[in-house]
């Protein structure tokens, strides 16, 4: 699927806060009914990974499947270890994890939906307020 500037790379602390029916996953709700929902292979990694094996497991890979896939290319690489340098520099230090979701949002221009604090470090990169 196509990407958009008006889509969304949908950070693990939203979709926990979705998961929770927290208010805000009104907003999670939107974009993915609006088809503007992305997941990378990082935030695949970090979901499944707190997710039990049972019988939600499968719809819930299911609707992952259904989002659009944000490929984390070479070019990502380079430029959250770039990222990562000059933060660095400025005495900041992110997880490597946090790094490559916010250099494949840059990458591919799109927003990044998030209750991580981290992200505003990130310079370049659009947060999405809902």
């Amino acid at each position: 699927m196509e990407k958009g500037a008006d889509d969304v790379l949908v950070d693990t602390s939203a979709w926990v806060e979705f998961f929770r029916n927290s208010p805000a996953s009104d907003v999670m709700a939107k974009i993915i009914k609006d088809g503007r929902a992305c997941i990378c292979g990082v935030i695949y990694f970090e979901l499944l990974q707190g997710i039990r094996a049972g019988e939600d497991y499968g719809k819930l890979i299911d609707m992952f499947k259904a989002l659009k896939f944000v490929e984390t290319t070479a070019d990502i690489w380079i430029r959250a270890g770039n990222i990562s340098a000059g933060l660095r520099r400025q005495g900041i230090t992110l997880p490597m994890s946090d790094l490559l979701i916010g250099a494949a949002a840059i990458e591919h221009g799109i927003h990044v939906l998030t209750y991580d604090e981290h992200f505003s470090s990130i310079p370049g990169l659009s947060l999405y307020h809902g």
